[in-house]
């Protein structure tokens, strides 16, 4: 099956090898994961395990959530994601997965969601430099001037994908081919080189790497 695991980023640190080399590490608790659905080609058309991270309360999940966990003869989970796989799966519903299964790979990417950074104007969001801060230019330092054009004949309106003012972050991204640096299988950690996207205790995915190995 492919490497894959539901986690938690804990945050950043640094560790030193053999050779006294500092290396600046992102901590992940990933796993253990239960699967909660094994989907194959006969029943879904395609193969996949759905699979689950941490707990939730009941109250917190509607009664067709819980009762999909019961089938699956787990408690409710606070992260549920697919993972899609080539071949049919072996595992059954229930299974636990744990860390270990990163032991033998080198390179994985983390997917999750970056730090929102709300409504936000055209310097901080697309780093514009602004209006002329001299005479002439009241109170409209940091706009983005013009937009469109709106007179004669070639005006047709604001273009499509302008860069403007709106909603910043809050995005799925994903950070590809972090080298893994350790593996702590009693505390269900993995150490990878380098940042993660997405702020502490906030949940990710990891999976082998696709481009590197």
């Amino acid at each position: 099956m492919a490497a894959a695991l539901l986690g938690k980023k804990i945050g950043m640190t640094r560790v030193y090898d053999e050779q006294g080399v500092l290396t600046p590490v992102t901590v992940i608790e990933a796993g253990p994961c239960t699967i909660m659905q094994v989907k194959t080609t006969e029943s879904e058309g395609y193969n996949a395990l759905q699979i689950g991270f941490g707990e939730v309360k009941r109250n917190r999940r509607k009664k067709p959530q819980v009762g999909h966990a019961k089938n699956a003869k787990t408690t409710p989970k606070a992260y549920v994601r697919e993972v899609r796989l080539a071949d049919a799966p072996s595992q059954a519903v229930g299974e636990e997965l744990t860390v270990s299964v990163f032991e033998a790979i080198k390179y994985v990417d983390v997917i999750g969601t970056s730090k929102g950074k709300g409504y936000a104007g055209v310097m901080k969001r697309h780093g514009f430099k602004g209006q002329p801060a001299s005479h002439g230019v009241e109170r409209k330092h940091r706009s983005p001037g013009s937009i469109c054009e709106t007179s004669g004949a070639l005006g047709r309106g604001l273009k499509k994908g302008k860069r403007m003012a709106g909603h910043m972050g809050h995005v799925r991204r994903t950070s590809r081919n972090r080298k893994v640096v350790g593996i702590d299988t009693e505390n269900n950690l993995i150490l990878v080189k380098g940042p993660v996207v997405g702020p502490a205790n906030g949940y990710v995915m990891v999976s082998q790497a696709k481009t590197k190995s």
